[in-house]
């Protein structure tokens, strides 16, 4: 099956009510363990690289191994989506390379780490997007900055995250100004900030509404019915990961995750993307882990990243069932990126 841009799977997702799993990729283990799980749910599917898988990958051996992904699961709608572009070439250079989505993430400044204002992510989010649609490619763009609203600090993702004490009005995305912005730049889909961060260190204590902000994605769907959200930072952080990692050897301190009744909620009001990564490094993590120290002799990677898969597969499958995205892959037509560039 063809790629898939983010617009034509979130509208589906929309008239369907449920979300897509946006699940990073680095390698080749990760990719088989997010497909196969995508094929047993019958689910469509969202890859996200961020600019350190990027790197640490290599744009043409990440490319091509996307094409053997797609290859290999033909019955898939996959949507390729950047995470975290932070300027006008990154996207490019994506696109370049087979993504049929970008995210510009405009809230902070080209070096991934200043806070913008509106201004400037109105008129980089509004350039991109009009480029990637010129292609048939999707756009996310993001309003208001990821981090804590326990810490007020930023977090940070593969160098990518603002790291200076920021106010409640920087945490959390003004409703208001989230519905201009959607009417300056034409987005698909808009990441909304409301105290989620990326990593296993979310919150210190079971989220409510003073570190969780629901409320927000909800006014937001209120004003914008049409506008599919983005939760960024969305990993459950499932305490029997951890558990396992620090059985083995681990030191990963009591933390909180977004529950997956709290996402359940946002899918109720417009969310039909969200964003999973740690949860997926803890699982690989913890099968490795595990392998490694109950035979301290093994030294084939294909044996230990083969449990790692495993772990991550059933997790990926889990988030499939729940966010509702299950079954729904069959009953996808994928439209060619000449199709979608005349919608736009």
């Amino acid at each position: 099956m063809a790629r898939i841009t983010l617009r034509q799977l979130l509208d589906h997702a929309a008239d369907h009510g449920y979300a897509v799993p946006a699940f990073n990729i680095s390698n080749m283990e990760m990719g088989l363990a997010i497909m196969t799980a995508a094929r047993e749910a019958d689910a469509p599917v969202i890859l996200a690289a961020s600019r350190g898988a990027r790197a640490y990958a290599g744009d043409r051996l990440l490319a091509r191994l996307i094409d053997g992904l797609v290859e290999t699961f033909p019955e898939v709608p996959v949507c390729m989506h950047l995470d975290h572009g932070n300027a006008l070439a990154t996207c490019a250079t994506a696109i370049q390379h087979g993504f049929t989505s970008v995210m510009m993430d405009g809230s902070l400044l080209a070096d991934g780490k200043t806070p913008a204002d509106y201004a400037y992510n109105m008129d980089i989010t509004r350039r991109v997007t009009e480029m990637a649609h010129a292609c048939g490619v999707s756009v996310e763009g993001e309003l208001g900055v990821l981090g804590s609203l326990e810490t007020g600090m930023g977090d940070q993702e593969d160098g990518h995250g603002a790291t200076e004490k920021l106010s409640e009005e920087q945490l959390l995305t003004d409703p208001a100004e989230a519905e201009q912005f959607v009417k300056d730049t034409g987005v698909d889909a808009l990441a909304v900030a409301m105290g989620t961060s990326h990593g296993a260190y979310k919150f210190t204590r079971q989220p409510d509404g003073e570190i969780l902000a629901m409320s927000v994605i909800e006014e937001i769907n209120r004003r914008l019915p049409d506008t599919h959200l983005v939760m960024h930072g969305s990993s459950s952080v499932p305490e029997d990961l951890q558990q396992v990692i620090n059985s083995y050897g681990g030191d990963i301190r009591p933390t909180w995750g977004v529950p997956v009744d709290e996402i359940r909620r946002g899918i109720r009001s417009g969310v039909r993307k969200v964003n999973i990564d740690t949860d997926n490094r803890m699982a690989m993590t913890a099968g490795v882990r595990r392998v490694l120290s109950e035979t301290p002799g093994e030294f084939d990677p294909r044996k230990y990243l083969k449990e790692g898969k495993a772990l991550m597969q059933d997790l990926c499958k889990a988030r499939f069932e729940a966010f509702g995205t299950a079954g729904h892959a069959s009953r996808i037509t994928p439209l060619p990126p000449e199709a979608m560039a005349a919608r736009y």
